[in-house]
């Protein structure tokens, strides 16, 4: 595929490393498709960037920056990709740094560069706070928060909130009927641990007689998944030739869809990823003095899909 850009450019825009790119670009083989895919279409993105810039006010180099799932990182891309076209005449050009294992080195780099922001997902933690505050640039978190960084705003949910909601669903749906509550274990991912403490607090509020359990077990009637797992935990009861009344999840991924499709679960909470970034790309702008109006932290509001409304 003919093209004007660097291998380097394009590992950024694709989040890959150089070595892979040029695999890709050589036909060298030894790559997936879905890596592949993930080249030509940062290309195609770059195209699009060059494209609106020839129309486009000042552009404005943002880093994106991901601790966390690969799933996130696809989902990111796809929620950039729907939002950039609509924030002109200012153009929002984002290297991506998804996966990021090292996330301290990779913001002191981003400091050491052109860039006029930051776009950051990456655990609570006192050295991230602290690098925060250390590179002089302005900070937005996605998803998850870091109350206590120099970050200029939050993008994203409550996640004590999004627990919350799952309980006042279950407990609604469950009514007066007997049974256990299985809070499926997931605190790998950014937010579950929250998620799963703030639906403690509610169903402790709002049903004391009701046991939360841990592991799958004959009394359990209804289900929680703060994180992911919902498809290991269905087919465990389907084995066990076991039922459940009610099965709240987090997270519109393809695997969550498809159970929904099957009315296997009862609802998914999810938060809209593009309004997310789109706040956080105004923010950027606004810190730019390149838009008016207030920089803050605006909780997101938590989506409740259902089988009937997707």
């Amino acid at each position: 595929m003919p093209h004007p850009y660097r291998i380097r450019e394009i590992a950024r825009q694709a989040g890959l490393s150089e070595a892979t790119v040029d695999r890709v670009l050589h036909a060298r083989g030894g790559v997936r498709e879905s890596t592949a895919r993930e080249v030509h279409q940062a290309i195609a993105a770059l195209d699009r960037q060059q494209a609106q810039a020839r129309s486009a006010g000042p552009a404005v180099r943002v880093d994106v920056v991901v601790s966390g799932s690969a799933r996130f990182g696809v989902a990111l891309r796809q929620a950039f990709a729907a939002e950039l076209p609509d924030l002109l005449p200012a153009l929002i050009k984002p290297r991506f740094h998804l996966d990021e294992p090292e996330i301290v080195p990779a913001l002191e780099r981003i400091a050491r560069s052109r860039s006029q922001g930051v776009i950051l997902t990456a655990p609570d933690t006192p050295e991230i706070t602290e690098a925060v505050g250390r590179i002089g640039l302005p900070v937005v978190t996605l998803g998850v928060d870091l109350p206590e960084s120099k970050r200029i705003a939050y993008a994203g949910i409550s996640h004590p909130d999004a627990g919350a909601t799952a309980a006042y669903l279950v407990e609604q749906w469950l009514a007066d009927r007997a049974g256990d509550v299985l809070l499926v274990p997931g605190d790998h991912d950014l937010g579950a641990a929250d998620r799963a403490a703030g639906f403690r607090a509610e169903m402790a509020a709002r049903a004391p007689h009701r046991r939360l359990v841990d592991s799958p077990a004959s009394t359990v009637r209804a289900i929680y998944a703060p994180a992911g797992g919902a498809t290991a935990v269905i087919g465990e009861f389907a084995h066990e030739g076991r039922n459940y009344d009610v099965f709240v999840a987090h997270g519109f991924d393809a695997a969550n869809a498809e159970l929904l499709r099957a009315r296997r679960l009862s609802a998914v909470l999810h938060p809209d990823l593009r309004a997310d970034v789109r706040h956080a790309c105004l923010t950027i702008l606004r810190a730019q003095g390149l838009l008016s109006g207030p920089i803050r932290a605006i909780p997101a509001a938590i989506r409740v899909i259902t089988p009937v409304n997707f």
